[in-house]
Formats: structure tokens, sequence, C-alpha cells
């Protein structure tokens, strides 16, 4: 059985920019997720995310992150994370959780 995706969301919530305080899923930056059944019956997750700038100094420790916390939920089995720069990240893409924690409105 496939993981849902919101599962996937919910456990890439736990990954904070340490710049904005913010994580990554309310700051926009999770552009896509595939869900596919692994062989043996383990779902694979491919993510596509991006850095609210090219030069984020914390892209490697988001990544890293990223795969970390997906690859500890149950029934996960192989994770990949893309980094992705286009379509380049721009504000209008936070979620209103996002702005409010930024005190955009």
């Amino acid at each position: 059985m496939l993981i849902e995706e919101d599962k996937v969301r919910e456990a890439l919530k736990q990954v904070i920019d340490p710049e904005l305080f913010v994580n990554i899923v309310d700051l926009g930056l999770v552009y896509d997720i595939r869900i596919a059944e692994s062989e043996e019956g383990a779902s694979n997750v491919d993510i596509d995310m991006t850095m609210t700038s090219p030069a984020c100094p914390a892209g490697p420790q988001l990544l890293g992150q990223s795969k970390h916390f997906v690859s500890n939920l149950e029934g996960v089995g192989e994770v990949d994370v893309r980094l992705v720069m286009d379509p380049p990240w721009t504000p209008d893409r936070m979620t209103e959780d996002g702005r409010d924690q930024l005190g955009i409105f």
C-alpha cells in the first residue's frame, strides 16, 4: 500500500529553514512529490524542491533533513530529493501559515 502524500508533507514540515525559522512546506520550497510502489511493496518517494535563493547556504542541510525525515516514515523505501531551480522560488509560493509566521500579509 502506498504512503499518502499528506504523510510525506507532514514529515517534511519537520525540516525548518535555519535562517527564516519556517518549515520548508510552508515556505513553498517543495514543488513536487511522486510516490511509486517498489517491487518489495515499499513506497519509493521522489521529491523536487528548491531553495529561496540559488546561493542558499542551508541547501545541503535542508536536502539531507528532507531525505532523513521521509525515510523514517513507516513503509517508505527509497527516497530521492532533487534540487530544482526552475521555476525560481518566489514568496507567492508560501502557504498562509508561512506568511503569518514571517509577518507577510
